[in-house]
């Protein structure tokens, strides 16, 4: 592969009439490295916009910090100006230096491949600069496998099973139309394959306007209710032991087809709205309660670690017998079938000493030696919520939050925190998806209408998304775990986020100083006000 590429790129160079860039013969000559070309044409994934909590829908990607407005998210189709643009992005804009770059024709498919010597060669002289763009790039890596969201990874599984089963022919034995049913059945799955030329454009092309409902059986993207919800429901609490207050069966009775704007839309009785908030709330009471367990979390970013420090090692077959580690066999369907929930057994039980750390990293799981809760806090407004391209700053706001004034033996870094924002809602970001459904009363049943929240009930909540935010510590001694604490206490009272529910306990020195923390809930700022007055009065007296 690595010849090949080469070879074409040679023949570009000839054909241009210039010499070979002097960092083409370098990267030929490093061992292990197979060039990939930027094929700038290849449609790219889209970002990831579902609605799972980790990730709010329609929210940048993880590294979007680093991307300018023009550069695709896909950095593999980069040509040398846009990877000069990325550079711009990141404080690299000396023009000697991009100079370099467009020279040697770096494209962003070539990114990964660069290390220190290399950068050195490219211009980079100060090894600071080369550790600061190396971790770029590497962060940059990592936005394409943010952006494979699990409805991208579905639709190429069905591609693969189609083609690997032959289950075109079996198709056509059973009527159907392999080239227009595969695409709806795409479409069910991830939602519209290409963006429209513009909002009046029908963007389906599995099935036409006509069959517009259809759309809203398997993924709705209009407003979230769909069997895939009712499936795991029903599922995740029964074997949870929660209640499910939605039922799904009386929907499907009260479900009629009408017209919505020039669209047939599946709409239903209006005495059911009710009913469709309880099925929110059951989706909420779930990821609080189970999904977005503080243990499960940190198990979950446990077996991460674990994960990434075997990446290297683990070597997956793909199709002609091209080998993919973890962190690539998404590439692959046929190497990414192979990859299954047995890797964290083959890494337990391995006795390749290169997988030792990753190995300590789930014994530690087995024998329960987790990280350390710390403790949750939640901004205090929407307006402090934090951002998705300020998550990596926050062990290092933790670690820096050290109070002054209280005697801590252990000295805390940014790599001894863990901080998990979790972003829960009802899978409309602050939207209420109820607004975007269509009731029917009994006495006109083909009339679609639309019921706001206040013709409901005065209990249903106000906002539909809330931010929580667990930090961790991976020290586990006794002395570590207390200054982490105060750590914690401290940050959150610098930040102005919610005063952790056990905060008065775990950090009773700190509490006190922030004066919206003591204040009786029930008592009004004047009346709390003139309650100190009056105790300071009665202090004065005793002391006469």
């Amino acid at each position: 592969m690595l010849r090949r590429l080469a070879a074409e790129v040679g023949l570009l160079v000839r054909l241009r009439g210039a010499r070979e860039p002097r960092f083409l013969s370098v990267l030929r000559r490093a061992p292990g490295v197979a060039m990939q070309r930027a094929e700038c044409e290849q449609p790219s994934k889209r970002p990831r916009c579902d609605g799972s909590p980790r990730t709010p829908p329609n929210t940048p990607s993880a590294a979007d910090w680093s991307l300018s407005p023009e550069l695709h998210p896909d950095h593999q189709t980069w040509g040398p100006e846009q990877v000069c643009a990325f550079l711009e992005r990141n404080g690299f804009s000396e023009l000697r230096l991009l100079k370099s770059f467009r020279e040697n024709k770096i494209t962003g498919s070539l990114l990964p491949f660069l290390d220190e010597s290399l950068l050195e060669n490219l211009g980079i002289s100060s090894l600071g600069d080369r550790k600061k763009l190396l971790n770029c790039i590497q962060q940059l890596s990592q936005t394409y496998v943010d952006t494979m969201k699990h409805e991208q990874g579905s639709v190429e599984m069905f591609e693969h099973l189609v083609s690997a089963n032959g289950l075109r022919a079996v198709m056509e034995h059973y009527g159907l139309v392999p080239e227009e049913d595969i695409y709806f059945i795409k479409e069910q799955i991830k939602g519209p394959l290409e963006s429209p030329e513009d909002e009046a454009t029908w963007p389906y092309k599995g099935r036409p306007r006509e069959k517009s409902f259809l759309y809203e059986i398997v993924a709705n993207k209009r407003n979230g209710i769909d069997v895939d919800k009712w499936d795991y429901f029903a599922r995740d609490c029964h074997h949870l032991g929660i209640q499910n207050n939605f039922d799904h069966k009386r929907f499907i009775k009260f479900a009629r087809v009408l017209e919505v704007e020039n669209k047939k839309r599946i709409c239903t009785r209006d005495k059911e709205v009710g009913n469709l908030y309880d099925m929110f709330h059951t989706r909420y009471s779930l990821h609080r309660r189970a999904y977005q367990h503080k243990v499960g979390n940190i198990i979950d970013t446990m077996i991460t670690d674990a994960l990434l420090k075997a990446d290297p090692y683990i070597k997956i077959t793909g199709a002609a017998g091209k080998t993919y580690s973890i962190s690539t066999a998404i590439e692959d369907m046929e190497a990414f079938t192979k990859l299954t929930d047995n890797i964290y057994l083959e890494i337990l039980y391995s006795t390749d000493p290169k997988l030792a750390a990753a190995q300590e990293v789930l014994k530690n799981i087995e024998y329960r030696k987790l990280y350390k809760y710390v403790g949750e806090t939640q901004p205090g407004s929407p307006k402090k919520k934090i951002k998705k391209e300020d998550y990596e700053q926050l062990p290092k706001e933790v670690a820096d939050a050290k109070p002054s004034d209280v005697p801590l033996e252990a000295e805390m870094k940014a790599e001894d925190f863990i901080v998990d924002v979790i972003n829960i809602d009802y899978g409309m970001q602050d939207k209420n998806p109820i607004d975007h459904v269509r009731f029917y009363c009994k006495a006109e049943p083909n009339k679609p209408v639309m019921i706001t929240k206040g013709q409901v009930s005065q209990f249903l909540p106000e906002i539909f998304a809330e931010q929580l935010i667990r930090v961790y510590c991976k020290k586990t001694d006794k002395q570590s775990l207390f200054a982490a604490r105060q750590h914690f206490v401290h940050w959150c009272a610098i930040r102005d986020f919610t005063k952790p529910q056990d905060g008065d306990v775990i950090a009773p020195l700190i509490t006190p100083r922030k004066r919206e923390w003591n204040r009786d809930p029930g008592a009004s700022p004047t009346g709390s006000r003139e309650a100190l007055r009056s105790r300071g009065q009665l202090f004065q007296d005793k002391l006469a």
